[in-house]
This record gives structure tokens, sequence and C-alpha cells, in this order.
């Protein structure tokens, strides 16, 4: 699979936990100031056999209100990548040159853009403090707090740490079949 189609899972991935604009203006239409946001880093590693490591980084904001969700995915200089915005009616990937690709869920934007399936709307609880294992989470660890720390979900190994009042700032998701080991980082910087 090319660089830029692994660009857009990390995209999708930082993604539905991660939007608004990089100067964090406000979401249009919401109607509550009960804003759910976090910004950091992301890389992404793809490692198949006989072929050279695939690695890209960049920044995310995520944006996440009103069931509405924004996530930015910028380059290491800032610049936007692609936008991905996330109502309860559809999924829409803006590419920085401006071409759209539109899905139902965000799921199916994932596979469309990059022809994987990724649990991108697990990202949205992920990215917050849970005491409550989600019922498709396996291999469930917590740490002395009670939060969840570490599952096992839709063939996908996540494990979260250095927690804040929000969530965790540290996720790391791997995903090891027999053709390609996927590793994604998020570091999460601030609101």
């Amino acid at each position: 699979m090319p660089l830029w189609a692994w660009v857009r899972v990390t995209l999708a991935l930082a993604l539905f936990a991660l939007v608004g604009c990089a100067t964090q203006q406000p979401m249009t239409g919401s109607t509550t100031t009960e804003i759910f946001a976090r910004a950091g880093r992301f890389a992404l590693r793809v490692e198949e056999p006989l072929a050279p490591t695939q690695a890209v980084q960049g920044g995310f904001t995520w944006r996440d209100a009103q069931g509405r969700l924004e996530l930015d995915l910028t380059n290491p200089f800032g610049n936007i990548l692609a936008r991905i915005e996330v109502t309860g009616k559809n999924s829409v990937l803006t590419q920085s040159n401006g071409s759209k690709l539109e899905a139902e869920t965000p799921e199916e934007l994932v596979k469309i853009a990059v022809g994987e399936g990724i649990p991108v709307q697990g990202l949205r609880n992920w990215l917050r403090n849970q005491t409550v294992a989600d019922a498709a989470m396996r291999r469930v660890a917590r740490d002395a707090e009670g939060r969840v720390t570490g599952f096992e979900q839709a063939g996908w190994r996540v494990e979260l740490s250095r927690f804040d009042a929000l969530g965790p700032r540290l996720l790391i998701l791997s995903r090891q079949d027999d053709t390609k080991k996927i590793v994604i980082r998020l570091v999460v910087d601030g609101t």
C-alpha cells in the first residue's frame, strides 16, 4: 500500500477522535460549551516482508461535541494534510487539495480511503478515561486506579498510558497479520 494511503489511515485513526483546525476555532453549529478536545502528534510505521519500512508522522487536532467530530492531521511543519468530519449522517475526509471522500460511517470511509478495516469509532472512547471496558474489548488490563490501560479489539492491540484528567496522553495501537505489522503512536500534548 502506498505511503499516501497510510497517511490517510493515520488521519482516519488520529481521526475520529481528533478534529478542528490547528488554531482551535470554535466548531460551527455547536450549541454547547462542552467540547472534548485533544491535540498532539502521531507516528505511523508499516513493516512488510521484503519491502522497506514505511513511516509517516505529523500532528493532529481533535474536537468532539454534540455528536460532531472534526479531526485535522498535519505534516511536521503544521500544514493540514486532511480534515475528517463525522456527524450522525456521514463521514467526510477532505484532503489539502480540496478533494473529498464520503461515506456513511467512519469505518466505511477508512475502508474506501485505504482498503483496511480499522476500528476508528473506538478512538472516541479510547481518548477518554475509561473504567468500564467496552464489550468488544478482550484481554483488558487496568491500572491501580481502575482505568483501562490495555486491550485487544478488532485485531488491534491498544495500550493507554500517561493519563491526565481527560484521558491517556499516550496511545499505541499495533496490529500484526501474515503480511504486515502496523504501529500507530498518538501522543497527546494538550487540548
